[in-house]
């Protein structure tokens, strides 16, 4: 099951690289897309903030979070930015593109995120999928994924 969901992320993550775009503006979005992009921009927020109250209220219980150090679950992601282990100081966010299929959106962000990691600021530019399932009336964070990019800047 997770090496389908795996494949399947990728399949939709590469065809939405090659036609991304910059969506920032709200035009021409649903309105379930737009619910979806303000959440998203909500969760950055929170995190930043480590408001681990409202992200434990977002992201599901079984949820997976992939980084360049690891993947994790829920109570650990919400371990670590409780504790500032990672803390997501700031996100640029340049490109939002969001495809939902019945239940299920997937949001891709192409960001650039400063960070403090292990006491350490840095600035990494990523591409993150954000998974979200939507349960009743509820969107839930399913899963939360970076990945770098390389720019010329830091080739």
């Amino acid at each position: 099951m997770k090496t389908t969901i795996i494949v399947f992320l990728l399949i939709i993550f590469s065809t939405h690289i090659s036609f991304a775009q910059n969506v920032i503006t709200t035009t021409n979005l649903s309105e379930e897309d737009k619910e979806i992009i303000e959440l998203s921009k909500d969760k950055w927020q929170w995190m930043a903030d480590k408001n681990v109250d409202e992200l434990s209220k977002l992201f599901h219980d079984k949820a997976e979070f992939v980084h360049m150090g690891g993947s994790w679950n829920t109570e650990r992601e919400l371990d670590i930015i409780k504790s500032g282990g990672i803390w997501y100081k700031k996100t640029d966010i340049h490109n939002i593109s969001v495809n939902i299929i019945d239940n299920t959106a997937i949001l891709l962000n192409r960001i650039d995120l400063l960070a403090e990691v292990g006491g350490n600021e840095v600035t990494n530019p990523f591409i993150v999928t954000e998974v979200y399932i939507k349960q009743g009336n509820t969107w839930k964070l399913g899963s939360l994924s970076f990945t770098r990019v390389m720019t010329r800047e830091n080739n």
